[in-house]
């Protein structure tokens, strides 16, 4: 006999495991499928694995340059091997967390491929052999995979995608990365730091393309001073692998195509929902390229089945779908009859980016660009890091903060920031979106000294031509 559920999560990634907890909390019976790791991508290997190699190459970059803060350390040198290591124990030790959380809810898990057979069945397939589970509801959360590009075939060997520069056999020495979103820029960011010779390729005319065009000018300038070639508005138009290199041929924006060789490429030119042959299409669950269409609480087009996460348009964030997952499963709890919970649809306009290369990039809302296209009539402030004294005397001065208000209501539109802490800072602005703040509960909030955070002040008193250090 098949096991029953109230709800059935396929897929444990930030989204899955997220949304069988607060299941489990709401008194649902819960199961959760996996078929490779709890804790999905995101935890195994993508935001917190990357987050420890860029750590260790922060380290070290701070240790190369002891001199500027009156200290001295010779012989410095990285062990890429240790420093993988390191980055796979925190992964390691965070994936069994989530196993504990899964016995801690009492939520059952069932490792193998899931594949839906109707609405309300899923048959597991797995190293016990098949099984079928149901459940009044099922919410499908099997998140993505990194696209290739057709000429670019990923082997693991002289060409990445981020999983593999992860974990690599052998330190770049000449690195092309093609794509210069989140993944790509932080992988540029990290190997740089790391001692590669790094070229970046982006086929949009600036780095970080989906980020303010201040933003995006100031990253480009910075890693090109940090020793990066940057090229925008260009494409690699051919790769030849060869046992000990890559050759690339490069059209650059004025339509000249050069070959340059490399040790080794990365491919981030963005992910492919992993929504085949799980059953979807049999069911009539509608999708367009692979994303799956819901409405603001993460209902398909056919009762009974549930979509978060990277299956569902983005933004592709961790946080994006672990907050979907709470949505879905208060709107399950609440269709079988909780009383108790009272969801709300998402708004994406208050979910924030965060960019963990050197400098860091966070954001949240619109962009001056988006403000002004979508009619608004604004004002924008700027404060730079070079005027806040504790990123002085940390001697991280290069960034700034900018926010973007309605000029006649006074509303955060958006707010961008560059430099050392924005992706801890920039909580502080989605907070003041979420409750719908203007610039005055803003300008009368008081901000602890000395904290780089005094420079989001300012720049809501740049805004409005009231800024006091600059």
């Amino acid at each position: 006999m098949a096991d029953q559920y109230d709800v059935i999560v396929l897929g444990s990634g930030p989204g899955g495991y997220v949304a069988a907890i607060r299941c489990a909390q709401l008194g649902l019976k819960t199961a959760i499928v996996e078929r490779e790791n709890l804790g999905g991508i995101c935890l195994n290997w993508g935001c917190i694995p990357t987050k420890a190699l860029l750590r260790s190459a922060e380290v070290y970059h701070q240790m190369k340059h002891a001199a500027a803060y009156g200290l001295a350390a010779d012989n410095i040198r990285a062990d890429i091997d240790a420093v993988v290591k390191r980055s796979r124990g925190v992964a390691k030790q965070l994936n069994q967390g989530i196993g504990h959380l899964m016995k801690k809810n009492k939520i059952t898990v069932h490792m193998g491929t899931g594949t839906l057979k109707s609405a309300t069945t899923l048959e597991v397939a797995g190293d016990k052999g098949t099984e079928t589970l149901t459940a009044k509801h099922i919410v499908v959360a099997t998140g993505a995979r990194a696209r290739d590009l057709p000429f670019a075939k990923a082997d693991g060997e002289r060409i990445w995608t981020y999983r593999h520069a992860m974990t690599p056999k052998e330190m770049p020495s000449k690195l092309l990365v093609i794509g210069s979103g989140a993944i790509g820029i932080e992988f540029a960011s990290f190997y740089n730091d790391m001692g590669a010779d790094v070229t970046v390729v982006e086929m949009l005319d600036r780095v970080v393309p989906v980020e303010d065009a201040d933003v995006s000018a100031f990253l480009e300038k910075a890693i090109k001073k940090q020793g990066m070639t940057v090229l925008t508005g260009a494409g690699v138009e051919s790769i030849d692998v060869s046992a000990t290199g890559v050759k690339a041929k490069i059209k650059a924006k004025d339509g000249k195509v050069t070959e340059g060789d490399y040790s080794h490429v990365i491919v981030a030119v963005g992910i492919v929902p992993n929504t085949e042959n799980i059953g979807l299409e049999a069911l009539g669950v509608k999708a367009e390229r692979g994303i799956i269409a819901i409405d603001g609480y993460g209902r398909t087009n056919v009762k009974g089945v549930w979509a978060i996460g990277d299956v569902t348009p983005g933004p592709w964030l961790a946080h994006k779908a672990s907050h979907e997952g709470v949505i879905a499963a208060e709107a399950i709890a609440a269709e079988l009859g909780n009383k108790d919970v009272h969801p709300h649809p998402m708004d994406r306009a208050n979910i924030p980016g965060c960019t963990y290369c050197h400098p860091q990039i966070a954001s949240v809302g619109l962009t001056e660009a988006k403000a002004k296209e979508a009619g608004y009539e604004l004002k924008v402030g700027t404060f730079p890091f070079i005027g806040n004294g504790k990123a002085i005397a940390l001697g991280e001065s290069e960034g700034f903060v900018k926010t973007v208000f309605d000029a006649k209501t006074g509303e955060l539109l958006g707010a961008h920031m560059i430099g050392a802490e924005v992706t801890e800072m920039i909580q502080g602005f989605v907070v003041g979106k979420t409750l719908e703040t203007t610039e005055a509960e803003l300008m009368h909030t008081v901000f602890p000294h000395p904290t780089i955070s005094e420079s989001m002040h300012e720049s809501v008193l740049a805004a409005y031509g009231r800024a006091l250090h600059i």
